[in-house]
């Protein structure tokens, strides 16, 4: 079993439970720059709703590139947090970007941004 995890979008979150290649479960859940409060939730009720068990995630996938820069980074953040703790692998859904680095026995996704990040400076999102 495949969690998915993007949240790219800052005001979007997507979540997908797979099995090999087919999507079991899936979730877009509105979260305009608040995908850190509603994120692990929203996992723990997709899991909950399937009675799927957090042990039976074999890997996690996530989106690395893109969006916003908290967004993303919160995103990709919980997904190697998962891994680590559930000490399975996590790979980004953009293999070909070679961002997934090995330390030891796991590996760890880091972001790529496409624009230097505004930290401070916000927008307030149209509701």
């Amino acid at each position: 079993m495949t969690l998915y995890i993007n949240t790219a979008s800052y005001d979007e979150i997507i979540i997908a439970l797979k099995d090999g290649s087919k999507t079991i479960a899936q979730k877009k859940i509105k979260a305009p720059r608040r995908q850190a409060e509603k994120l692990v939730p929203a996992i723990d009720a997709l899991l909950k709703a399937r009675k799927i068990k957090l042990s039976a995630l074999k890997k996690v996938v996530v989106s690395s590139r893109g969006g916003s820069f908290t967004s993303l980074r919160i995103g990709v953040i919980t997904a190697n947090a998962l891994a680590f703790a559930l000490k399975i692998p996590v790979e980004a859904e953009e293999k070909s970007m070679k961002n997934n680095k090995k330390f030891g026995p796991y590996s760890l996704v880091e972001p790529l941004y496409d624009r230097e990040p505004n930290i401070g400076i916000s927008k307030k999102p149209k509701l």
